[in-house]
């Protein structure tokens, strides 16, 4: 009789679905963010260059872009002024607009009851682009957490490391960046230790899950799921990587029992689109063909499956 590591690969991705199916039927609750989002209160913008605070409507547009963004470190400047400092913004960064406002004198179109030529002051609007600490390399932003690594996985970081594909760390968010084909993880320092799950596990699950939608961008597999799922083709995507996360902790020998928070994560997508019965397991064959993708990416054998 063949050992579980002895299984072929669609043998224990059948079984890691079906784990998952029974925990989603058992109502197994919200799902749980592995990481800390941050503080509630918004930093203040200012120039890290200058150190000056950003004033009026700029502190709303700059503030709008650090939360869609997932930035806290409040510290902002132009592209000059990064190149200036010694840091480079990455390509593909999406600048912020800001609008700065000077007055200057210019001579009147009327003389004064003298005869001589009067001037007045007069304020023009010039608008420029800024970039986050988070968006350059080189530069570390005065608010950063203190350094606090997860535990390495060998496997894991030899695997990852062997697609490909750029992985900037920093933030709040967790995200593949289409713009800029990047993956982007949150600080290691929030991972915490929750819900039996170490941060490292943690970690490497949400890795997992943003390299699953790194796997099937246009430029790679093109992932597209056709009319069946329309518009809620985003909550399949989420459904998706969520599985591909469970799939690949498997792969790595990292976790060979599917967390309960994928349970959670992927019941909670599928219940927001209400997708039709076997909507999981339409999810399942895509998180497949990703990291069957992503196997192929590896000059050597990922580790098998833990027995």
């Amino acid at each position: 009789m063949r050992s579980q590591a002895q299984k072929p690969r669609s043998d224990i991705y059948q079984t890691i679905t079906s784990k998952l199916l029974a925990a989603i039927e058992a109502s197994p609750g919200d799902p749980i963010m592995p990481w800390q989002r941050g503080g509630t209160q918004p930093v203040l913008p200012t120039n890290a260059v200058t150190g000056q605070a950003y004033r009026g409507v700029n502190i709303l547009s700059l503030w709008v872009s650090a939360l869609e963004r997932g930035y806290e470190s409040g510290e902002w400047a132009t592209l000059r002024q990064w190149n200036e400092k010694g840091a480079r913004v990455r390509k593909g960064e999406k600048a912020s607009p800001i609008v700065f406002y000077k007055e200057i004198t210019v001579a009147s179109e009327t003389d004064g009851d003298d005869g001589e030529a009067e001037t007045e002051r007069r304020r023009f609007a010039r608008g420029y682009w800024v970039f986050a600490a988070e968006q350059v390399d080189g530069y570390q932003p005065a608010a950063a957490l203190p350094h606090n690594p997860i535990t390495r996985i060998a496997a894991a970081e030899a695997y990852f490391a062997a697609t490909g594909a750029k992985v900037v760390v920093g933030g709040t968010q967790a995200c593949y960046r289409a713009s800029t084909d990047t993956i982007h993880m949150p600080d290691e320092a929030r991972f915490l230790d929750t819900d039996g799950r170490t941060r490292t596990e943690a970690w490497y699950a949400v890795l997992g899950h943003e390299s699953t939608h790194w796997a099937g961008a246009p430029r790679r597999l093109n992932r597209e799921f056709g009319k069946r799922f329309g518009d809620d083709a985003y909550c399949f995507e989420e459904a998706c990587a969520e599985i591909g996360a469970a799939f690949l902790c498997a792969r790595l020998g990292i976790a060979i029992e599917p967390h309960p928070d994928h349970a959670r994560y992927i019941q909670h997508w599928l219940t927001v689109m209400k997708a039709d019965p076997r909507a999981i397991f339409a999810a399942a064959a895509k998180a497949q063909e990703a990291v069957a993708y992503l196997d192929g990416l590896q000059s050597t054998p990922a580790q098998s499956f833990a027995a």
